[in-house]
C-alpha cells in the first residue's frame, strides 16, 4: 500500500472515529431527569412514560418499596442532599415533604402549571406543590347500616360504639390515620383532640392493622364502619363489596373532612434543573391530574377541573380549613400520645 492509500485509509479511519464519537456523545448527552416517588409504580410509571413519549426526555425513576413506603426515599435524599443524585421528588402525601424542605433538601419552584390550585396546598415558599390526592372517609357497610342511621360527624363515632355499632381505625402511630390525629390537633387543640382519641379507645373502638384492613373488615361484615381513605374504599365499591362512602362533617359549621394530597418539590442542585422544571410542570398539568383520576390514583384534583368521577362528586367535599404545615408539626407528638392510649 502506498502513500496515498495509506493517507486515505487513516483519513476514512478518522472520520468514523469522529461519527461515531459524535453519536456516541449524543446518546450519552441525551436529555435525562431523575425522580424519586413514593407513590404506587403501577400509578406513577404510566405518567412518567407519558412525559417521556411527549418530551422526548429519558425518565430514570426510582420507586420506594412497599417495607419502607415514603420513609426509605426520604432519608436517602437526606443522605445525598452533599451530593445529589435526584432531581425531582413526588410524594404520595404530604409530612414527608415538609421534612425534605426543612432538611435543605429542596429547592424552591413555582410552576405556572399550579395556577388554580388553592394556596392550602402550595407551599408559601414555593418548595412543594400539591396536585390532588385522597381524603379520609367513613366506610359503612349498607347489609349493615341504613342510611338514615349513618353518622354525621367524626365526633357521633363515640357514641355509636356505646350504642352497640362496631367501629374500626387504622392503628393511629402510622400512615394517613396519624395524618388524621395530627390534622385534629392542630383543628381542636391538643387537650380536646387528645380528649376525642382516648374516649374512642375508651368505648371499645378497634384499632386494626392498616387502612385496608379496616376496608376489609367492613366489606365483609365483621364491623359496622370504619375510617379509611377514599382509595381504599373505592377498591371495595369496584369489587361490588355492600359498602358505602361517607363524607363527614360537611354540614354548615362543621370542620369538613381531611384531605390528603400528593405533593412534588425540585431537589436542591439537582443534576438537571431545566428537566426537573419541565416534568414537575407536567405532574401539574390539568391533564395529568386527569389521567390520575381516570387510573384510579387520585379521588380528588384539588382545583375545578373536567374529570371522569364515578364514585363521587370530589368539587363537593368540604376539606378540612388547616395548615399542612401545623399538621405536620404536630405529628410526632400525636404519635407518641396514640402510642400511649393504643398500647399494642
Amino acid at each position: 500500500m502506498n502513500i496515498r492509500q495509506n493517507s486515505k485509509v487513516i483519513a476514512f479511519v478518522m472520520v468514523i472515529i469522529i461519527v461515531t464519537g459524535v453519536y456516541i456523545n449524543s446518546t450519552t448527552n441525551q436529555s435525562e431527569v431523575v425522580i424519586y416517588t413514593s407513590v404506587d409504580q403501577i400509578y406513577s410509571e404510566p405518567v412518567l412514560e407519558n412525559f417521556e413519549a411527549i418530551t422526548g426526555i429519558k425518565v430514570k425513576a426510582v420507586y420506594d418499596v412497599e417495607a419502607a413506603k415514603t420513609t426509605g426515599l426520604v432519608n436517602r435524599l437526606i443522605a445525598e442532599k452533599g451530593n445529589p443524585l435526584a432531581d425531582v421528588w413526588w410524594n404520595g402525601e404530604i409530612a414527608q415533604t415538609i421534612l425534605l424542605k426543612e432538611e435543605g433538601v429542596l429547592t424552591p419552584y413555582s410552576s405556572p402549571e399550579a395556577n388554580g390550585i388553592p394556596s392550602a396546598y402550595i407551599d408559601m415558599d414555593g418548595y412543594w406543590t400539591g396536585f390532588g390526592g385522597r381524603a379520609r372517609v367513613l366506610l359503612v357497610n349498607t347489609d349493615m347500616v341504613s342510611p338514615e342511621d349513618y353518622p354525621e360527624s367524626i365526633f357521633d363515632l363515640v357514641g355509636y360504639i356505646e350504642n352497640g355499632y362496631s367501629v374500626g381505625i387504622a392503628y393511629p402511630v402510622f400512615g394517613t390515620t396519624a395524618t388524621h390525629v395530627a390534622a385534629l390537633y392542630a383543628e381542636l387543640g391538643l387537650e380536646d383532640a387528645e380528649q376525642f382519641l382516648m374516649d374512642l379507645k375508651e368505648v371499645g373502638v378497634l384499632a386494626l392493622d392498616g387502612n385496608g384492613v379496616v376496608r376489609d373488615r367492613v366489606a365483609q361484615g365483621m364491623i359496622e364502619m370504619g375510617l379509611t381513605d377514599t382509595d381504599d374504599s373505592i377498591g371495595a365499591i369496584e369489587r361490588g363489596s355492600p359498602v358505602e362512602m361517607v363524607f363527614l362533617d360537611q354540614g354548615y359549621g362543621q370542620m369538613g373532612t381531611l384531605k390528603i394530597p400528593n405533593t412534588v418539590g425540585m431537589v436542591k442542585e439537582g443534576p438537571n434543573p431545566d428537566e426537573a422544571k419541565m416534568l414537575i410542570d407536567y405532574l401539574l398539568s390539568e391533564r395529568n391530574v386527569a389521567d390520575l383520576v381516570d387510573s384510579g390514583w387520585f379521588q380528588l384534583p384539588l382545583r375545578d377541573i373536567n374529570v371522569n368521577q364515578e364514585y363521587f362528586d370530589a368539587s363537593g367535599v368540604k376539606g378540612m380549613d388547616v395548615n399542612y404545615v401545623e399538621v405536620y408539626e404536630f405529628i410526632e407528638q400525636a404519635k407518641k400520645d396514640m402510642a400511649e392510649i393504643f398500647v399494642r
